[in-house]
């Protein structure tokens, strides 16, 4: 049995949701970071993710996205991030996980 398990209760401390990135812009002098504002449900946040030697700016917006919601803001590059956007990690690159019917899913929608 692994150490690295975690209890459904320890899980449910997680606020997951999905969100709708309204912008999103290279963070000057950084090649990796961007700075997005993503709705999340009746708040707009702004997040801080490197994610920029995948993704170009433009292409962000419109997304929707799952976001942990619930972790202690950081300040990053000198903005600060209110939330994680949650990616798959596949040979040292992000990919976003993202929802596949948008329009089914609301800004919002908890993750569980």
């Amino acid at each position: 049995m692994s150490s690295n398990y975690i209890t459904l209760e320890d899980f449910s401390k997680l606020d997951i949701r999905i969100g709708k990135v309204l912008k999103a812009e290279q963070i000057p002098g950084s090649r990796k970071l961007i700075r997005l504002e993503v709705d999340i449900g009746g708040e707009v946040r702004q997040l801080v993710a490197g994610i920029g030697d995948r993704y170009r700016p433009d292409e962000l917006v419109g997304k929707k996205v799952v976001v942990l919601t619930n972790i202690q803001p950081k300040r990053i590059f000198g903005v600060l991030s209110q939330g994680m956007l949650l990616a798959a990690d596949v040979d040292g690159k992000p990919y976003l996980l993202t929802v596949d019917t948008p329009d089914e899913v609301p800004v919002g929608a908890k993750v569980r």
